[in-house]
């Protein structure tokens, strides 16, 4: 049972920490990357597509990126979601494609987005506290309704706590080097 509770929570706990990685690679550094329109959703037909899955994407230079739709009908569309996007960045449309030349970040911007990072990290470290606390309520309610004995609970309590701050950790460290690399000129 508390073994059970504890590899759920350690399962759910991994996928934070991956959503945390995906969050932290939609922010720009000082190089052009597609990843970061992996969250820009474009009104295809009526419904919010990925853009991923409209356009192809190539990143000739540091700073430019080249997005070539798949259906060129898209192409006013997707060009209206990137202006609407929080990336920072003017697309320019030659009828064929979209050219993205992202500007050089300022210092100013640079400390905007390592605030933006700060927080997104701070909501994963939330969701990894709402597992923790999850995973506990079940470890107590074995142990009052006497599926497992006070001893096996208190284990379980302290094992998650463990995982818990490992967890924590490797947030920490993610938001480290994401800082790094925004902070390096």
């Amino acid at each position: 049972m508390i073994d059970e509770t504890l590899s759920e929570a350690k399962d759910k706990m991994e996928r934070t920490i991956e959503a945390a990685k995906e969050d932290f690679s939609t922010i720009r550094t000082g190089r052009a990357n597609p990843s970061l329109y992996s969250k820009v959703l474009v009104d295809y037909y009526g419904s919010p597509t990925p853009l991923q899955q409209l356009a192809q994407f190539a990143t000739p230079d540091a700073r430019t990126i080249l997005i070539s739709p798949f259906d060129v009908s898209a192409l006013r569309e997707i060009e209206k979601a990137l202006s609407d996007s929080e990336v920072g960045a003017n697309p320019s449309n030659d009828g064929k494609q979209i050219r993205v030349t992202l500007p050089e970040l300022t210092e100013e911007r640079r400390k905007e987005f390592v605030k933006i990072v700060k927080g997104k990290a701070e909501d994963h470290k939330v969701a990894l506290r709402g597992h923790r606390r999850k995973a506990k309520d079940l470890i107590d309610k074995a142990v009052k309704d006497g599926e497992v004995g006070e001893d096996d609970g208190n284990r379980g309590e302290k094992e998650l706590d463990a995982l818990t701050k490992k967890y924590v950790e490797a947030i920490d460290e993610l938001l480290k080097r994401k800082e790094a690399e925004l902070l390096e000129v």
